[in-house]
């Protein structure tokens, strides 16, 4: 296995991570930011307020996203194990 073959693959995986977890953390940024500014607005500073939107909206973004975030990283791991003899190949 050469040092291009080990960069490709981490670069890929790095990606795949990035590209999975984006949809959920967008979520809980938009809603961060909109609960933010209701709470500027009406002089609310409860440092709580935030959590339960945040954790409902999260849960289902992962059910929205979920299907797709797992092909996703079932067609990289199938990709993985496919190449798996000449990964290890000398």
């Amino acid at each position: 296995m050469t040092i291009d073959a080990v960069s490709d693959m981490t670069r890929e995986a790095l990606f795949l991570i990035i590209k999975v977890s984006l949809p959920v953390l967008l979520v809980s940024l938009v809603i961060g930011l909109i609960i933010s500014i209701f709470q500027t607005v009406t002089s609310i500073q409860e440092q709580t307020l935030t959590f339960v939107p945040k954790i409902i909206c999260v849960f289902t973004a992962i059910v929205i996203f979920g299907p797709w975030m797992m092909n996703a990283m079932v067609d990289f791991m199938v990709s993985l194990w496919s190449g798996l003899s000449v990964y290890i190949h000398r």
